[in-house]
């Protein structure tokens, strides 16, 4: 069996007071609806064989938010999930993204399960700017990893204050 890998973009920004904030996305469909707390995630998506994983990372953006981001971009540890699968993530800085300007891709199962009736669900039905400490609650656990990580790398880099 081999081991599935998923890339995608951690958008951040510095808010007026020099905070930073990072956009993450609640999944779509019934499975996620009354989940909040360790239920968001960083736009992501498979990598197909031989796909170069920057690239997924940014069509796997596009497909979840309709924004398409092209860097600089800031590379960020693989991680791996409790499911095993891997994640590349890049960090890109992108302040002018508008939650509310959302438009995500849509999928289609049976709903309710059994019931022979097929409902289109969004692959992601919303998105907001998290201040890193209600980030980390938000994020599913094996994504949250890369908060204290960007952090430090955009302090090396003299980008937070």
């Amino acid at each position: 069996m081999s081991v599935q890998h998923s890339a995608g973009l951690l958008a951040y920004r510095r808010r007026a007071d020099g905070a930073l904030e990072v956009l993450l996305v609640h999944p779509g469909g019934p499975y996620w609806a009354r989940r909040d707390a360790g239920a968001w995630s960083i736009p992501k998506g498979e990598q197909g064989a031989g796909e170069d994983a920057q690239q997924t990372a940014q069509r796997e953006f596009f497909e979840e938010t309709g924004w398409s981001l092209h860097g600089p971009f800031l590379a960020l540890t693989p991680r791996r999930q409790k499911s095993g699968k891997w994640i590349s993530a890049w960090a890109v800085q992108a302040p002018e993204l508008d939650p509310a300007q959302l438009r995500s891709n849509r999928f289609s199962m049976e709903w309710p399960p059994h019931s022979g009736v097929r409902r289109e669900f969004p692959e992601v039905d919303r998105a907001a700017w998290f201040l890193l400490p209600e980030a980390h609650e938000k994020l599913i656990a094996g994504q949250r990893g890369w908060l204290p990580e960007l952090a430090q790398k955009l302090a090396v880099q003299g980008v937070v204050a």
